[in-house]
């Protein structure tokens, strides 16, 4: 079951910029956004591992990956429980399927994840 949708990936030319979103699924719609220890974004591209390159904790502390600091920005909107990854001045490097994460510690912790949005960078 997909329990986080992505939306905004797709074809850009370098130097270029996307804004990747992701929202809890109907499924999952009951999640209260506060709760919520950890969010992240996540790639992998072709014959790699997957990496993590952004991550937004609940008292909005920011940390990225270093290829990506600088060019990409991660932020959240409660009310419409989602967040979102502003990716500018792409490079072909930046290709990849994009994946976000949610995860809860503890008693009534969960884990969830996308499904994936491609992003591809190539002229």
């Amino acid at each position: 079951q997909v329990q986080l949708v992505e939306s905004g990936g797709g074809l850009v030319q370098p130097g270029g910029s996307l804004r990747l979103s992701c929202a809890a699924s109907k499924i999952i719609a009951d999640i209260d956004f506060v709760d919520i220890d950890f969010m992240g974004w996540y790639r992998q591209a072709p014959g790699k591992e997957r990496e993590l390159i952004a991550t937004l904790s609940n008292s909005g502390t920011t940390n990225y990956e270093d290829s990506v600091k600088g060019r990409f920005t991660v932020s959240r909107d409660n009310a419409k429980n989602s967040i979102y990854l502003q990716m500018n001045s792409l490079k072909p490097e930046d290709t990849a399927v994009y994946y976000c994460r949610f995860k809860r510690m503890g008693k009534f912790g969960y884990d969830y994840w996308g499904q994936g949005t491609q992003v591809t960078v190539s002229s």
